[in-house]
């Protein structure tokens, strides 16, 4: 465990650590973001424990969590993200010191992974919350009034081909698998449709 002990190690433990804990934020869910950050943390913990450290730096680290989780829910969302990101990388390279009191982690190193994980979660941040407020890009009531094709026999349930999709669907009639069909309305997801006769 002594390469723990290691300052720039320790360094990076603890970015990775809280780099996970920031996407797990915002896509929660998957529980692998929150094990990764969990195991990171504690190493980086024990870093923490047995290194000389800066209070000060520890909490702007805790304190980068807040302006995240604005960054999230609140609009200005850029001066809360690039706010959670300075706070996290001056907390980050400052957190550990040396036998004079400054810094203990190699300044490159600092330089390299704070350009990184700050490009990094700017990038995934923005993309992730602009996924999350997308509208849904399926409007179905556009699906009304085009030819589909029965993918199964279809009464109370089965299945159209429509739009290139395959979609649930259901009728008032009878329909034969791969018969022509025509969505006259829709009850949720599932497309109403009617076999459709070919104009003469």
């Amino acid at each position: 465990m002594d390469f723990l002990l290691n300052p720039n190690v320790a360094y990076l433990l603890l970015v990775v650590g809280i780099l996970l804990t920031l996407l797990a934020i915002i896509t929660p869910g998957t529980g692998m973001l929150e094990v990764g950050a969990a195991f990171c943390l504690i190493l980086a913990g024990y870093a923490v424990y047995n290194l000389s450290f800066s209070w000060w730096a520890l909490i702007l680290l805790v304190l980068s969590v807040i302006p995240f989780v604005l960054a999230v829910r609140r609009k200005r969302r850029e001066i809360f993200l690039a706010l959670s990101i300075a706070l996290l990388i001056a907390g980050s390279v400052f957190l550990f010191k040396d036998d004079k009191g400054g810094p203990a982690v190699n300044p490159w190193l600092a330089s390299v992974t704070s350009i990184l994980v700050g490009g990094f979660l700017w990038f995934v941040t923005q993309k992730t919350i602009q996924a999350i407020q997308s509208k849904p890009t399926h409007n179905l009531e556009k699906l009304i009034g085009q030819i589909g094709e029965a993918k199964t026999k279809i009464h109370e349930d089965g299945s159209v081909q429509v739009a290139g999709e395959l979609w649930s669907a259901c009728s008032d009639s009878p329909i034969p698998l791969g018969a022509q069909v025509r969505v006259v309305d829709r009850v949720g997801f599932v497309l109403k449709v009617e076999k459709d006769v070919p104009s003469q």
